[in-house]
């Protein structure tokens, strides 16, 4: 039996090592990028529908690479004005977002899956956020807490399902929005580039209370499914014993 299951560990282990080489290659090639942003902007601004369409893939390289996506959507409010570019970024995001997804899923989640077979507990806290998948990654759209990017890869890790996912990414209209226009403000990519300071008027301070409510409402949504999941584990652990 160990024998057999050798293999598969050391595939199990060699794919999230791959993982891991590879996230922090995007890392460091994403950050390294950012400097290329205005001249991208530009290049791509006069080119129409062609134009935006390699903005998008761009932006979709972006996100996997972990390039920082406010920066990126500010130079879409710039190039594309406030309707076009937050069409524009929100399609690009949600769909970079279910590649990093999908890379984690198909890289790592197997070996997830071996570490949660022994333990009730966590296997059933990991089915238990899988059925509240929808609400859970909302949430989390909404909060200013949690890091995109980072987000997209240990969603990967969890059991919510890759529908709700996607369809849960609305939650990222509402600061996609706002960024756009804070680059249509600026007008100008390299200004956004250096780090001009953002006009932050009310709106800004609206959509930061949604997101620390939204914060709040994840972190009890987590815990009451939390929760609830251990209390079935423990009871289906009494009535097998």
């Amino acid at each position: 039996m160990e024998r057999r299951g050798a293999p598969g560990r050391e595939l199990l282990t060699a794919r999230l090592l791959l993982l891991l080489v590879g996230l922090a290659v995007l890392a460091i090639a994403g950050r390294s990028a950012i400097e290329s942003i205005p001249r991208f902007a530009d290049w791509v601004s006069g080119k129409g529908a062609v134009g935006a369409l390699l903005f998008g893939l761009g932006y979709i390289a972006a996100v996997i690479a972990f390039v920082p996506g406010s920066l990126l959507t500010m130079a879409a409010g710039a190039t594309f004005g406030l309707a076009r570019g937050t069409a524009l970024v929100f399609v690009a995001a949600t769909l970079g977002a279910a590649a990093a997804f999908l890379i984690a899923r198909y890289l790592a989640r197997p070996l997830v899956e071996r570490r949660l077979a022994g333990n009730q507990r966590f296997a059933a806290i990991d089915r238990a956020v899988g059925q509240e998948g929808r609400k859970i990654v909302f949430l989390l759209r909404l909060s200013p807490l949690f890091p995109f990017n980072l987000l997209n890869y240990a969603l990967g890790l969890t059991k919510v399902r890759f529908r709700d996912y996607v369809l849960a990414s609305v939650g990222m209209l509402p600061a996609t929005a706002l960024f756009v226009y804070y680059g249509e403000i600026l007008g100008d990519v390299a200004r956004v580039a250096s780090g001009a300071p953002i006009p932050r008027g009310p709106e800004y301070y609206v959509l930061l209370g949604i997101g620390l409510a939204a914060t709040i409402a994840v972190t009890a949504l987590l815990t009451r499914t939390a929760r609830r999941a251990l209390r079935n584990a423990i009871g289906d652990s009494g009535r097998t014993a």
